[in-house]
């Protein structure tokens, strides 16, 4: 980050304190929902202020202002074409939101009464009866908070399931080396040991070297269909086989089911275990750190491993099931975050099947055409029939000293945010793009051409790629610094 960028965070932090003046205000505060409740007694005496929040005094006017003109130097799904490969950052519909904002449901309380909160336990029941349903798995749970939590919770079912027949010999989770990195790290997470298994010519597993690998200390195999090459595992049916005659597990990473929603089932497949991004999936909020939802489901064997309680439905009413023994326990507290899947529940609801096959069709419609146009510019290593995601490499460029993130940064000049650049590591200068369901023929042409003239630019004028982007309000960070030392308030910058 340079100093021009430096002194434009600090402008930009500074101005509501900067323009605040005593006795400006905006709305009033709502009155409490709850009067009579003194809340003074309920928070302890350490965790009162002394004093009064530092708070700045404005207008109404001049804090919309504020907010929106930061929120204009942001990407994001709602303001641009975002084709973040694997990260199926899609248009997410408001009705979802405003269903979610219902008082009925923004209200409520983990602590209340079960007789309560009936209405919100059906609706979590159907959520988790319509996912097993659309995933091919017995039975569904939703409390995990993230894929990549989703994720930890079906390595820990793994090692219990192995652990409840005496099967202590079973250490190594084999993973496909074109796989997400959260799976090699939430194996690892569990105590398992990772076995890398590479890809063939065609960009699918590699069934010599899988079956290598398959043997008595082989717990499971973590895979992706179709995988981040953009392709569908072909050989599923076979790779189940092998995977199960030596007494492992098949672990489906659920970040890919976009391109099958509707059509294809896991479970069918042949999988025990999945994990879902409902970001990804049934567009809901991306998580980005803050809160998601990574239900995991598993075959009718596994389902007394399942995280509890369970949500159960009995003489009509409905509740919750901690009776199960064999259990991994709680991995969330309460019963995940619901706010995230109430909206996913709307998003299923409004389409039906058919709307969900629609999805996944439209899906990999959209980047079929955007990897035909492509390929007639772009080197596109595994240029075959893809699903929802194709990958195209910018090596050719290396002897302009270009790298693929050069691309990305360039792309956000022209008000399109990067796909996902140098990923997966088996391409090199890999740029992994997804249009989604949600983009309109207009906006794909648009990126072509937008694409095409990168193209151009790159071979005329690379340094153009290199000093990319000029248009943001910070051009090229230091990446590294930026994680280890970030700047979250204008009081952090050094002056």
């Amino acid at each position: 980050m340079n100093v021009e960028s430096h002194i434009n965070l600090e402008q930009d932090s500074k101005l509501l304190f900067e323009k605040s003046k005593p006795g400006k205000s905006g709305t009033p505060l709502p009155k409490r929902k709850f009067q009579n409740r003194n809340f003074g007694k309920l928070i302890p005496q350490s965790l009162q202020r002394a004093s009064g929040a530092r708070l700045p005094q404005l207008t109404e006017s001049e804090l919309i202002r504020h907010f929106i003109n930061l929120s204009r130097k942001n990407f994001s799904v709602d303001t641009h074409f975002y084709p973040l490969g694997s990260c199926t950052m899609k248009y997410n519909p408001k009705i979802n939101e405003d269903i979610a904002g219902l008082e009925g449901f923004s209200w409520i309380h983990p602590y209340q009464d079960i007789s309560e909160v009936q209405g919100m336990l059906r609706i979590l029941h159907e959520l988790s009866t319509a996912l097993s349903e659309i995933t091919g798995m017995a039975e569904v749970s939703l409390q995990p908070a993230a894929g990549a939590h989703g994720e930890l919770t079906g390595m820990m079912i793994t090692r219990a399931y192995h652990l409840s027949r005496g099967d202590t010999k079973r250490t190594r989770v084999l993973v496909p080396d074109s796989s997400h990195g959260t799976n090699p790290a939430s194996a690892g997470q569990c105590g398992f040991e990772v076995v890398q298994i590479p890809s063939n010519a065609r960009g699918r597993v590699d069934l010599i070297a899988l079956e290598a690998a398959l043997d008595d200390r082989a717990a499971c195999l973590m895979l992706t269909n179709p995988n981040t090459l953009g392709l569908f595992e072909d050989d599923i049916l076979q790779i189940c086989e092998a995977v199960h005659r030596k007494g492992a597990l098949l672990y489906y990473d659920g970040a890919n089911l976009n391109a099958l929603v509707g059509n294809l089932r896991p479970g069918d497949m042949g999988f025990d275990i999945i994990h879902l991004n409902l970001h990804k999936t049934f567009s809901t909020p991306h998580g980005c750190g803050g809160p998601g939802a990574g239900p995991v489901g598993v075959s009718k064997t596994l389902i007394p491993f399942l995280p509890v309680p369970s949500i159960v439905k009995k003489d009509g009413q409905y509740g919750f099931d901690y009776n199960r023994p064999a259990s991994i326990g709680k991995v969330k507290s309460f019963y995940g975050n619901v706010g995230v899947l109430i909206r996913a529940y709307v998003y299923i609801r409004m389409l039906g099947l058919d709307g969900l096959k629609r999805v996944s069709h439209d899906a990999v419609v959209n980047a079929n055409y955007l990897r035909k146009k492509l390929s007639t510019i772009y080197n596109v290593p595994y240029n075959d029939f893809c699903m929802h995601e194709f990958v195209i490499s910018t090596s050719n460029f290396d002897s302009k000293g270009l790298h693929a993130g050069d691309f990305g940064k360039r792309l956000l000049d022209y008000g399109i945010h990067a796909p996902t650049v140098h990923f997966p590591l088996i391409v090199k200068e890999a740029l992994m793009i997804e249009p989604t369901e949600t983009e309109s023929k207009e906006m794909l042409d648009r990126f072509v051409d937008v694409m095409r003239q990168i193209h151009r630019e790159a071979n005329e004028s690379p340094d153009i790629l290199k000093n990319a982007p000029y248009t943001t309000p910070i051009s090229r960070p230091d990446e590294v610094l930026a994680a280890r030392n970030p700047v979250l308030s204008f009081r952090d910058i050094e002056r």
